[in-house]
C-alpha cells in the first residue's frame, strides 16, 4: 500500500474513534470545525427568496460571508449592497450573471461601484456569497467573472499541495484562491498576519488548530468552514487530506504567512 495513503487511513481511523467517543469537535475561541449544514437559516433582504446560512459577519460594516441555496426559477440582482464589493463562488448548479453562465467552480468578483448585474438560477444553485467592507486601497475596479476549471493548478511549496489564484488585489493585498491537497499530503504549521477564512469545497481533511500551544484535531467534511483570527497557528503533520480535498480561501487584506516548527503558545505578531 502507498505509504502516504496508509498514513491517511491510519489517521482517518483515529479520527473516527475520537468522533465516536465525543459529542462534537473541540471548543475553540474562534469559529473552526464548523459544518455549515448544521447552521440555522437566516433571512437576507438583499437576496429575497433564498435559503442562506451565515458563516461570519459584522453587522456594523455589513461585511458578511454566506452559503446560499437559490431555488429553481430564482432571479435577483447584485445591486443590493451599494458601495461594497461582492464575491460569488458556485458550488453546484448554474448561475447566470448578466450574460455569463457559471457552473460549479465559477467565480465572480464585482467591485464596489459596479452596476447591478442580473442574477438568474433557472434550475437552482448553491453558492458562496461574500460582501466585503469598503476599502479605498482596492485597485481592482473591473468585474472578474471566470471559470476556475480553465485555470491551471500551480505547485505550492509543500509536496502534494497546489493552488489556483482567483483574485489578487495589488492595492490592498486581498486574495481569494483555491488550494488542492492530495490524498495523504499534510500541511505545515502556519499562521497568517491577517484574518483567513476557508470553506471545504470537496474532499475530506483532518485539520489541527493550535490553541495556547495545544493541538486540537478534528475532521472537515465538504461544507466545513473556519474563520481564523490573525496570527492563529494551524496545520501540522496530522493535518492530512483523507482524500483529495479542495478549499476556497480568502483574506481581505494583505497578509504575511509564517511557518512554525511546531504548535507553540505564540503571542500575537511574534515570529518563530
Amino acid at each position: 500500500m502507498n505509504s502516504r495513503l496508509a498514513r491517511a487511513l491510519t489517521f482517518y481511523a483515529a479520527v473516527m474513534l475520537v468522533a465516536g467517543c465525543t459529542s462534537g469537535p473541540p471548543k475553540l475561541p474562534y469559529p473552526a470545525f464548523i459544518q455549515v449544514d448544521e447552521l440555522s437559516d437566516i433571512f437576507m433582504a438583499s437576496l429575497p427568496g433564498v435559503r442562506a446560512k451565515q458563516l461570519s459577519g459584522d453587522p456594523q460594516t455589513r461585511r458578511t460571508s454566506n452559503r446560499i441555496d437559490l431555488p429553481s426559477d430564482w432571479q435577483g440582482t447584485s445591486g443590493g449592497t451599494p458601495g461594497r464589493s461582492m464575491e460569488i463562488f458556485v458550488l453546484s448548479g448554474k448561475l447566470k450573471i448578466a450574460d455569463i453562465v457559471l457552473e460549479a467552480g465559477g467565480y465572480a468578483y464585482l467591485p464596489a461601484g459596479s452596476l447591478g448585474f442580473n442574477l438568474i438560477a433557472e434550475d437552482g444553485a448553491r453558492i458562496l456569497y461574500f460582501v466585503n467592507d469598503t476599502d479605498p486601497e482596492s485597485m481592482i475596479r473591473s468585474p472578474i467573472i471566470i471559470n476556475s476549471d480553465l485555470l491551471q493548478w500551480e505547485n505550492a511549496a509543500k509536496v502534494g499541495v497546489s493552488k489556483k489564484e482567483l483574485r489578487s488585489d495589488p492595492g490592498n493585498g486581498a486574495r481569494t484562491w483555491l488550494v488542492r491537497v492530495s490524498t495523504g499530503a499534510s500541511l505545515p504549521w502556519e499562521s497568517s498576519s491577517v484574518i483567513r477564512e476557508g470553506y471545504l469545497v470537496t474532499g475530506n481533511q483532518q485539520y489541527a488548530e493550535c490553541v495556547n500551544g495545544k493541538s486540537e484535531l478534528w475532521q472537515y467534511a465538504p461544507g466545513g468552514y473556519f474563520y481564523r483570527p490573525a496570527d492563529t497557528i494551524s496545520g501540522g503533520p496530522e493535518s492530512l487530506a483523507l482524500m483529495d480535498s479542495v478549499w476556497l480561501l480568502r483574506e481581505t487584506s494583505r497578509g504575511d504567512a509564517t511557518v512554525w516548527p511546531a504548535c507553540v503558545a505564540a503571542e500575537l505578531g511574534t515570529k518563530p
